[in-house]
């Protein structure tokens, strides 16, 4: 080992070999790494949050000799910390990438140390703020190569249940309301599952994409431009807008059910729904929303649910539907009959046939 020259390695490089490598190590602080981080990396701090601010408050009240002086002694400690336990059974050919905020003394210090140890470790060159830019630049250029197919659909005629089965069919998706852990609505919070932050969410919208295959149709749901708290990227959110369009059908009474099965977590928390619609009240005004929460509140599911689809989301569907996809008007129909997954299943087997 040669010191840094030897060990740092090109970000398009890196990012282009991720696979080839035993490990991505994110040596940043916790904090950092929730925040954002590159798909399949692990988090070994050489700071902790408590220590990075311990060290920041030193420099800043003190010098920055003191600081690193107190830093180096943290830095080893934590490091050996690491070597006697996570990385203690590596192979002698491990080869990991390392990487710290902007590629300096954090990832430097790791990957030293453990190309002293004999292992083929490699520095990202520039860290972390060389792989967001090459991230934000990727979901610029890697939407425009791709054919996508937009599935459209009323509320609850069954949109992500199809792009699960065409999925299992050998399809290829890409599920955005997945990535971003919520279903797009006002009501689409998943309960046990809060949303990525925004950096994250194109972090792994950023890793779906770069590995689909440009010869073949991606198949994806008609979106707004945010979903939850997370927004698409515009090159993203245009080119599905402009992608050729199919409709699924679904009889009212099945999306009902439908949506009572995805939304059941509403129905033993009645309260929290009345809170979500209470988001509606400018658009509807509170006598409505006080129908929909008294059907609620008397367990007639079926009854609100049918009349927040009518009154609400259907209209305000083709209202959205026609102002954004140009090519809606000429979509292909496809109809399933009921909600179960062996009538979807038949769907997206016929799609799937006929768009190979």
């Amino acid at each position: 080992m040669e010191g840094r020259a030897a060990a740092a390695l090109d970000c398009a490089q890196a990012l282009a070999e991720l696979q080839s490598f035993g490990a991505i190590i994110d040596v940043r602080s916790q904090s950092e790494f929730a925040e954002d981080h590159i798909p399949g990396a692990v988090n070994y701090p050489v700071l902790d949050d408590a220590e990075r601010a311990l060290i920041g408050t030193l420099h800043k009240q003190d010098s920055a000799f003191a600081a690193r002086k107190r830093g180096a002694a943290l830095v080893a400690r934590n490091i050996a910390a690491h070597l006697d336990t996570a990385f203690f059974d590596r192979p002698r050919d491990w080869r990991p990438l390392v990487y710290c905020w902007r590629g300096g003394q954090r990832s430097g210090a790791m990957t030293h140390v453990l190309g002293r140890v004999g292992w083929h470790a490699r520095q990202l060159d520039g860290g972390y703020r060389a792989y967001r830019r090459a991230v934000l630049a990727a979901l610029e250029s890697l939407p425009l190569a791709l054919d996508f197919r937009v599935i459209c659909g009323t509320t609850g005629s069954g949109k992500s249940r199809l792009l699960r089965c065409l999925r299992a069919a050998g399809a290829q998706v890409l599920d955005l309301e997945a990535i971003a852990q919520h279903r797009g609505s006002v009501l689409g919070d998943l309960p046990a599952s809060p949303q990525p932050s925004q950096k994250w969410f194109e972090s792994q919208l950023w890793d779906a994409l770069r590995q689909l295959d440009a010869a073949r149709p991606v198949f994806v749901e008609s979106e707004s431009r945010k979903i939850g708290s997370v927004h698409l990227p515009q090159a993203l959110i245009g080119r599905i807008r402009a992608a050729p369009c199919l409709v699924i059908d679904l009889p009212l009474h099945e999306r009902v059910r439908l949506l009572r099965q995805e939304y059941a977590h509403f129905e033993l928390n009645a309260a929290a729904l009345g809170m979500q619609l209470d988001c509606l009240t400018a658009l509807h005004g509170h006598e409505r929303i006080s129908q929909w929460k008294a059907l609620a509140s008397a367990g007639h599911w079926d009854e609100m649910v049918e009349r927040l689809l009518v009154e609400h989301y259907d209209p305000a569907y083709l209202r959205s539907i026609q102002r954004n996809f140009r090519q809606v008007d000429s979509a292909l129909r496809v109809g399933a009959q009921s909600a179960d997954e062996a009538d979807f299943n038949r769907v997206a087997q016929s799609l799937t046939a006929t768009t190979r």
